[in-house]
């Protein structure tokens, strides 16, 4: 395609360039049928049509029904473009209660050496999983009590997401491990952020979700990698209960049982210990 054929491909009316300068105007990349009306006053069959006129010059990607995603200008000649994909999890979730999560929020707090292309969210409704742009999408069903912990991180010049703080992270990793590549995955992401972690705010946290299975394996690799005191431990210890946990639920009920944590350890020591080294 010539520049001068792509330049008047991608020319627009005087509906579509309202449209597109107001969702500018507003920061938002991705936007819905919905807000395409409201912006521009056409009916709900107008509007489609409209967006199929833009779809065809190359300024809006279709990402699922009803959601888009605008081209940028300075991708020049492309016509399609899928966008942030953490952004495109928000949308998706809309506007409920929610935190980008799990192995997602690893990558974000840069506690993995390898990249994932499934992005996890927790949100208090029940949806279901999609794949969108190559990516595909996981939501974990929480309730409302369980919000908490979060930060903001800026996933582009103009917009961030929420998402579980440092502390959180490693929380939901020990409680669904699965979600996060195993507690081996858990264990390095808490080896690696050992210097910036609060070890007090892990506790308190692991403490306010009152998962069994959370606090023998947060006691568990605090004690492993010395970082806590006894006196920090003990409480955490002294409350369990007399059941026995995998250390990670991913793997077969298989190796020793650790009573102090009541924990069966199906993931060794030295196999945790060596992820400081790799």
């Amino acid at each position: 395609m010539s520049a001068k054929y792509n330049a008047t491909f991608k020319t627009m009316g005087p509906r579509a360039a309202q449209l597109v300068t107001e969702l500018y105007e507003r920061r938002r990349p991705n936007f819905t049928l919905s807000e395409v009306e409201n912006i521009t006053g056409l009916s709900k069959p107008a509007a489609r049509s409209l967006i199929s006129k833009a779809r065809k010059r190359g300024l809006v990607t279709p990402l699922k029904p009803g959601l888009y995603s605008l081209v940028p200008f300075e991708l020049g000649r492309a016509t399609e473009h899928v966008g942030n994909p953490y952004l495109i999890a928000e949308e998706i979730i809309g506007n409920q209660p929610h935190y980008i999560s799990h192995g997602s929020a690893f990558e974000m707090h840069r506690m993995v050496t390898q990249p994932t292309f499934i992005i996890y969210a927790s949100c208090v409704r029940r949806i279901r999983p999609q794949i969108i742009g190559g990516y595909a999408y996981r939501f974990i069903r929480i309730n409302s009590e369980q919000i908490f912990g979060l930060t903001r991180i800026w996933v582009s010049k103009e917009n961030a997401v929420t998402v579980s703080d440092l502390e959180r992270t490693i929380i939901d990793g020990l409680r669904q491990p699965s979600y996060v590549g195993g507690i081996s995955e858990v264990a390095k992401g808490l080896w690696i952020k050992r210097e910036s972690i609060s070890v007090d705010k892990l506790i308190q946290y692991a403490k306010r979700l009152n998962i069994g299975a959370v606090i023998r394996r947060l006691g568990y690799l605090l004690e492993l990698y010395d970082l806590a005191e006894k006196s920090v431990l003990d409480p955490l210890r002294e409350s369990l209960s007399a059941t026995y946990h995998r250390l990670d639920p991913i793997l077969s009920a298989q190796g020793p049982f650790l009573a102090r944590w009541r924990l069966q350890l199906n993931v060794s020591p030295e196999e945790l210990r060596s992820l400081g080294s790799t």
